[in-house]
């Protein structure tokens, strides 16, 4: 049964894939950029307004930058994790590899784009963000982003699946 989850609960092509990026990019962008943001500066009506501002361009930034960094995680998570582990484990690993290089990329675009404007600022400061907002980025994704994704795949496979078959 757990693999068959690797069959109905991921993209099968390109136009999927399309899809399941959408869907995680979308929840990712509108979760962790406000926590990101509440944890660095605090929590008002101000702040959270400021932050919907500039969530279309770091979703116009984020979607690149998965791509970019897809073939580097998947190459890192190849290195730990083995044919026959199980879907969960599989999914975690991956999961954990592609955040850990999209929150290093963002630690500092996000702050650029945030800050609306390119200083050293954000890499200076690096070390001391990028744990944080990599846990931010993990929960999300571990709890929601993916969980969300794998079920819209699910549900669309299923779908497709039983069009197909009649």
């Amino acid at each position: 049964m757990d693999h068959h989850k690797f069959h109905t609960h991921l993209p099968r092509n390109k136009k999927e894939q399309a899809l399941f990026i959408l869907v995680i990019s979308l929840i990712s962008v509108n979760l962790i950029a406000p926590l990101i943001t509440f944890a660095e500066i605090g929590l008002s009506p101000e702040i959270y307004l400021n932050t919907l501002v500039v969530l279309p361009f770091l979703w116009l930034c984020i979607v690149p930058i998965v791509l970019l960094t897809e073939k580097p995680a998947a190459y890192l998570a190849s290195k730990i994790t083995r044919k026959g582990d199980s879907f969960s484990a599989t999914m975690f690993v991956i999961v954990l590899c592609d955040v850990l290089l999209i929150a290093a990329l963002m630690t500092v675009i996000g702050s650029w784009i945030g800050g609306h404007s390119f200083t050293l600022e954000p890499i200076e400061h690096f070390f001391l963000r990028y744990p944080r907002n990599f846990v931010i980025a993990l929960a999300v994704e571990l709890a929601i982003s993916q969980p969300v994704a794998r079920l819209v795949m699910a549900k669309w496979h299923k779908r497709k699946d039983t069009v197909s078959v009649k």
